[in-house]
């Protein structure tokens, strides 16, 4: 059976109002970053969800995480050539008991819920995205999906499983939410740093002279750092906390910077690296440590990304809207992938607004028409594989 670009929209029409119903359900299963419990309880509501909408997977891989969410790698085997990485995370920043104060609701095209938007109604769209092209008769390729429960968090522990699950893929799909609905072909990447400064305290009003101000000697540095923001090329150096001193009257002995670095190439990487290397104080009673490093690496748009934005592109034409693309300074758990030299296509998810923020909400009509987007986009991916 073969079926038609008007009939895939037709078969993810019929399921609009079970993609509402299961993405209020899901969204009512709080899965903050920081609450291991409420982890576990929700990648266990995750996997049995998808089981029941897509079959039992044909391999599963159980990756603990000490401190963070769990990670799984379900894997389901493709009737076509190929093999297609699909990258999504399951917490969320919401703290526990937001749901509370915050109900999921829907007015009119807008559903509203901690999570929503970030990014659990891209994992919604996937989902029935493969039933509808099963439903279609069409033929996948191998579809490899990674759910980690840190995303929120830098990733800190899923790093290594989406690493080297994702080699051999022809395609990685990262269904975190679009901007503006368009698909991300590129990301910056993310340095988090930490500037400690050791100084010697003393009176400050009687023995002026004497100790070395921690608090002193970073402002010194603080005004270095900032002042590396290059927009230009797309660097922002943002010192966001400052610590420092116990009493007015006391020299401070230690003080702290903590950092938020973005950057959109290599080489502004290795020269926030020279930067950090090059601090020091200008007392010789003082000392200065950095700490951190570069949270994600930076995802370029390569030609192997283009090429996915333009098949998705050209999909989105044929079923009659305007799919565009964007670089955004965020970074997401594409960046480790195309890191990697695969070809990577984000944004996939959700379209609507406020990641982040209370309030946050995607529109109804345009997750399924991002979900009869990614259904050809996966057929089409398998052609693609059968065809090399």
């Amino acid at each position: 059976m073969t079926t038609t670009t008007t009939s895939i929209k037709e078969l993810v029409d019929a399921h609009a109002q079970r993609m509402q119903e299961d993405l209020t359900r899901y969204l009512e299963v709080e899965t903050p970053s920081d609450d291991e419990e409420a982890l576990r309880s929700g990648l266990a509501w995750v996997e049995g969800w998808m089981a029941s909408r897509l079959g039992e997977p044909d391999s599963r891989v159980e990756v603990p995480a000490q401190g963070y969410g769990d990670h799984r790698v379900l894997e389901y085997a493709g009737t076509a050539p190929g093999l297609v990485v699909v990258l999504g995370h399951y917490d969320t920043v919401w703290p526990l008991g937001t749901l509370a104060g915050w109900p999921v609701t829907v007015d009119g095209d807008r559903l509203t819920g901690p999570g929503a938007f970030d990014m659990k109604g891209g994992l919604v769209q996937f989902v029935y995205a493969v039933v509808s092209a099963r439903e279609a008769g069409w033929e996948l390729p191998t579809l490899r999906v990674i759910l980690n429960g840190d995303e929120e968090v830098g990733s800190v522990s899923s790093r290594p499983t989406i690493e080297k699950y994702s080699e051999g893929a022809d395609a990685v799909l990262v269904f975190e939410a679009s901007s503006g609905g368009a698909v991300k072909t590129a990301r910056k990447g993310v340095g988090l740093f930490t500037v400690e400064v050791e100084g010697v305290e003393a009176h400050a009003g009687l023995d002026p002279l004497a100790g070395a101000s921690a608090v002193h000697e970073l402002a010194g540095l603080v005004t270095r750092l900032a002042g590396a923001t290059d927009l230009g090329v797309g660097t922002s150096v943002n010192v966001g906390v400052i610590e420092g001193g116990t009493r007015p009257n006391v020299k401070a002995g230690h003080a702290v910077a903590r950092l938020d670095v973005r950057v959109d190439r290599e080489s502004e990487m290795e020269r926030i690296d020279a930067l950090m290397d090059s601090l020091a104080p200008e007392s010789e009673l003082a000392t200065v440590t950095v700490s951190g490093g570069w949270n994600r690496p930076v995802m370029e748009r390569k030609p192997g990304a283009v090429r996915l934005f333009e098949l998705a592109r050209d999909i989105a034409a044929e079923q009659g809207f305007e799919l565009q693309e964007i670089s955004v300074g965020g970074a997401s758990d594409g960046n480790f992938a195309a890191a990697k030299g695969l070809d990577v296509l984000d944004g996939l998810g959700a379209v609507g607004n406020g990641a982040h923020a209370r309030g946050e909400w995607l529109s109804l009509s345009g997750m399924r028409q991002r979900t009869a987007l990614v259904a050809q986009l996966l057929r089409e991916l398998g052609r693609r594989a059968g065809a090399k």
